[in-house]
């Protein structure tokens, strides 16, 4: 965690001088699970906190993972910070095309070996509220290895104040990642999630709102299902998860 607080300082300092000017937005997202790449990571219900600081394209972000309950019996226990992810990046337009490049630094202080994944990140308008992403990671410290996904997202304004976002991807994974994180033996198409959101101004810079998501292995040579009794401690498990979140942009 010693990691962690000059990192919160410097993003602080960031939204906050004058001089910078930086746009900053704090999140906290209530779930009934916490569900990563299609990985059952938790369960149970989550508390889960970020602090996004950027300004001219570059930015930095920190988000963590607070269980409420543990998962299984050599899981990491109940209320406690189970993951904090720091993100560095940098984000510009090529036309219409908008790109991001950064890093992320994966800690886990209730324990496991922290990471490091650089990744890139395409998105581009379709027509209406739809546009096509592109994402791919590459750990390239524990793992030695990619993830990456294929996604459409569709937005809309239902009304004054309230917007709504469906979206589904496609996930593909190397072998190393599947063997690393849920016991997969085998590259190949790795899980896809639809998801849904509903968000609604209440002022100026705070928001509220709700999600919900379904997601599946493709693969259980790829992403292999929970399973602690046979060593696949984080495998494919809960397929719908949801809750509320709340966001302020200062």
């Amino acid at each position: 965690m010693k990691r962690l607080i000059p990192f919160i300082a410097l993003a602080i300092v960031l939204a906050g001088a004058p001089a910078w000017a930086a746009d900053a937005t704090a999140t906290l997202d209530a779930m009934s699970a916490y569900v990563w790449r299609g990985i059952t990571v938790n369960d149970s219900p989550v508390l889960q906190p970020s602090l996004d600081v950027s300004k001219n394209g570059f930015g930095a972000n920190v988000w963590a993972n607070y269980d409420l309950d543990e998962y299984y019996n050599d899981a990491p226990d109940d209320n406690e910070f189970s993951e904090v992810d720091l993100t560095l990046y940098y984000g510009f337009k090529v036309s219409d095309l908008e790109v991001t490049v950064g890093v992320i630094q994966y800690l886990f202080p209730a324990g496991g070996l922290s990471t490091r994944e650089v990744y890139g990140s395409l998105s581009y308008p379709l027509f209406g509220g739809l546009s096509a992403g592109f994402d791919f990671y590459y750990d390239f410290d524990m793992v030695d290895s990619y993830y990456t996904d294929l996604g459409l997202t569709y937005a809309m304004e239902l009304m004054d104040k309230l917007n709504m976002e469906v979206g589904a991807k496609l996930g593909y994974a190397g072998e190393n990642f599947g063997e690393y994180y849920s016991g997969g033996t085998e590259d190949g198409f790795y899980d896809c999630t639809i998801s849904g959101s509903l968000t609604y101004a209440l002022a100026e810079g705070l928001n509220v709102g709700a999600k919900l998501a379904y997601t599946e292995s493709l693969d259980s040579d790829v992403l292999a299902d929970f399973d602690p009794d046979n060593g696949v401690p984080y495998g494919h498990d809960v397929e719908f998860y949801g809750g509320l979140t709340v966001s302020y942009a200062f």
